[in-house]
């Protein structure tokens, strides 16, 4: 791995602003030190693991319990979902969340716009992915870091017939206590509720998380503001091309069943998820393109 990790440093780094070392668990990862910008992208899934924007705190959680291994999918950051969300519809063995966050991905490209850095990797069907879906794609994550995030996720239909897919960029942002901050800009937008039965229900007002919480709000394109009064900052998600947002908190007794995950951890995180699913899941002709695109800003209190 030493080696080869050394061979894509050769080919892709950028000297003094980018770089490939080997990560956690002996991963090869990305890292990114510019003037506007320190950050981190796994090739293991596509995983952007740390944005740092100048200036600020990290915005990202990644647990300290999280398993750095293949074959296993990295909890925290902005783990990448597709082409189907949470579990497969019709064969519950399937892995959650898709095919490509265990994936080792590929590095296209490491491009400097500016005082950003843009990193793209990508990943394809395989004999591994048509065991579970049989359709051909090809699939790129476009992680731009500068004073802000963007991350952008590019589906292509490779195949030849139409394919029906879910996807999310599941963002894990930090947080200084769960229990006091807000999430504002889905005020009477309707959102399933995976903790009753998907029962259909409307948000009133801002979301306060006091218990397990996971909703796929839908038909939603507006942006979503983070108050953190604890970290002192405002976080804001705009997105393209998504029309549904799932919020997610495990709270104590879901985060205490996860082994990767710490028991005190889920006060320090929320799930904001930039996303295509359920009644929104994308529809692509053969050789079409569909673009999601999240953008991640940063303010103080």
């Amino acid at each position: 791995m030493e080696g080869a990790i050394a061979e894509l440093d050769r080919r892709f780094e950028i000297p003094g602003t980018a770089q490939l070392v080997e990560g956690n668990g002996g991963l090869p990862k990305v890292v990114i030190r510019s003037p506007k910008a320190i950050g981190e992208m796994y090739l293991h899934g596509g995983h952007v693991t740390s944005w740092m924007p100048a200036g600020g705190e990290e915005v990202l959680f990644v647990s300290s319990q999280s398993r750095w291994e293949p074959g296993r999918a990295i909890r925290g950051g902005v783990p990448v979902c597709f082409p189907w969300f949470g579990g497969k519809a019709d064969d519950p063995t399937a892995p959650a969340h898709g095919l490509v966050r265990t994936k080792a991905w590929q590095l296209e490209s490491i491009a400097q716009f500016g005082e950003a850095v843009t990193v793209s990797m990508f990943t394809e069907s395989d004999e591994a992915t048509k065991r579970w879906w049989p359709a051909d794609f090809r699939l790129l994550h476009r992680a731009t870091f500068g004073q802000e995030l963007s991350l952008e996720l590019v589906v292509t239909n490779t195949g030849r017939t139409s394919q029906r897919l879910e996807e999310a960029l599941h963002a894990y942002h930090r947080v200084g206590n769960i229990e006091k901050t807000r999430v504002r800009g889905l005020d009477t937008v309707y959102y399933l509720d995976k903790t009753d039965s998907n029962r259909k229900k409307m948000q009133h007002g801002e979301i306060v998380i006091v218990s397990e919480t996971d909703r796929v709000y839908l038909n939603t394109r507006d942006a979503i503001e983070l108050e953190d009064p604890v970290l002192r900052r405002r976080t804001c998600v705009t997105k393209e091309n998504s029309r549904t947002t799932v919020v997610w908190n495990p709270w104590a007794q879901k985060a205490h069943a996860l082994s990767d995950f710490a028991d005190d951890e889920w006060t320090q995180m929320i799930c904001i998820e930039t996303s295509n699913v359920s009644d929104f899941a994308v529809n692509l002709a053969p050789g079409q393109h569909h673009k999601m695109k999240a953008l991640v800003r940063v303010a103080d209190l």
